[in-house]
């Protein structure tokens, strides 16, 4: 019998807005998944380190702030360094404010998938089952 699939839902930074992430961790919940809430303002290797501690399969990171850029390739690296691998088996997701331009560089820099405002949770749900790195 599979585990259940288990989530991190992070918010990095400095944003203070949370019902964005209180949203997807409640679909990924009820979807059956296992969710782990960080609560707001935590360093990238604050998140690596509960990531770890949790044995996640999944790093979603919620973001308004602006910061996605330097604050999620950072989650990326502290992942890497938190287990020991230049592959992560983590899927890793961002969503929130996040231009469209700056979608490219975050793939580039290890985001599995960027999902912007309004995304049906479904479709993250169903992202998430089928590109599970485990």
């Amino acid at each position: 019998m599979d585990r259940k699939i288990r989530v991190l839902v992070g918010k990095p930074g400095l944003d203070g807005h949370d019902r964005g992430a209180k949203v997807i961790a409640r679909s990924f919940r009820d979807a059956g998944m296992e969710v782990i809430y960080s609560g707001l303002h935590r360093t990238p290797e604050e998140l690596a380190r509960m990531a770890v501690e949790e044995d996640v399969d999944v790093v979603a990171c919620s973001i308004l702030s602006g910061a996605h850029n330097t604050l999620l390739p950072k989650v990326v690296e502290c992942l890497k360094k938190e287990k020991g691998a230049e592959e992560l088996d983590v899927l890793v997701l961002a969503g929130g404010i996040i231009p469209a331009e700056d979608v490219e560089f975050l793939k580039a820099n290890g985001v599995d998938e960027v999902f912007g405002p309004g995304t049906n949770t479904q479709d993250i749900v169903e992202y998430t089952k089928a590109n599970l790195k485990r």
